[in-house]
């Protein structure tokens, strides 16, 4: 990155909308070394087959997750599916002050809380290219019950009214594409 401080952004979609797999594309080892980075959410949720603490989230008990919002350690922090998920704010600092890009990987929610705390983040909601294919790939990931599921597709409805009030909208068809794309994205912007 040419200027000294960092860029901050915020990629979010309904669940299955696919923001996480284009946040694990956007981290080669090369961006890694010019201080691009991930910021670990943490959650009280519990961990899906072959996920490990501190890669994909910071699990944590809803008593400490508690303690952490009230301590003021979350930049944001929301209910979402029945569970807590929170931002740590000192990575966010840390790559503000020092350079770098910090990618975030967050709901809606979240998305727009940490908007108003960081008014200068780029702003991305992918967008899967049809109901029909989000449900499928909900389905698909087999990681949640019937009812889970539900929550999550009716959720994911209303989120995807709210694309508009994000700065860009990727549509993700095509992994490689909607990668690409994300990442001219965030180059314009560095």
């Amino acid at each position: 990155m040419k200027s000294k401080s960092g860029k901050i952004v915020i990629i979010s979609s309904p669940s299955g909308g696919g923001k996480t797999s284009i946040c694990r594309k956007l981290l080669t080892p090369s961006r890694k070394k010019s201080g691009w980075k991930f910021s670990l959410s943490y959650t009280t949720r519990l961990k899906r087959p072959g996920e490990l603490n501190k890669r994909e989230y910071v699990f944590v008990t809803r008593e400490k997750f508690k303690e952490l919002a009230k301590s003021g350690f979350f930049a944001e922090y929301c209910l979402v599916h029945k569970h807590y998920y929170g931002t740590p704010r000192k990575p966010l600092e840390d790559v503000l002050n020092k350079g770098g890009v910090m990618i975030l990987d967050v709901d809606v929610k979240g998305a727009f809380k940490l908007k108003k705390v960081y008014p200068d983040a780029i702003t991305i909601f992918i967008l899967p290219p049809s109901l029909t294919e989000l449900r499928n790939r909900l389905l698909k990931r087999g990681t949640e019950s019937k009812d889970q599921l539900k929550v999550r597709f009716e959720n994911a409805k209303k989120e995807m009214k709210l694309n508009s009030r994000f700065e860009y909208t990727v549509i993700n068809e095509d992994l490689k594409c909607a990668v690409k794309e994300v990442l001219d994205i965030i180059k314009d912007h560095c």
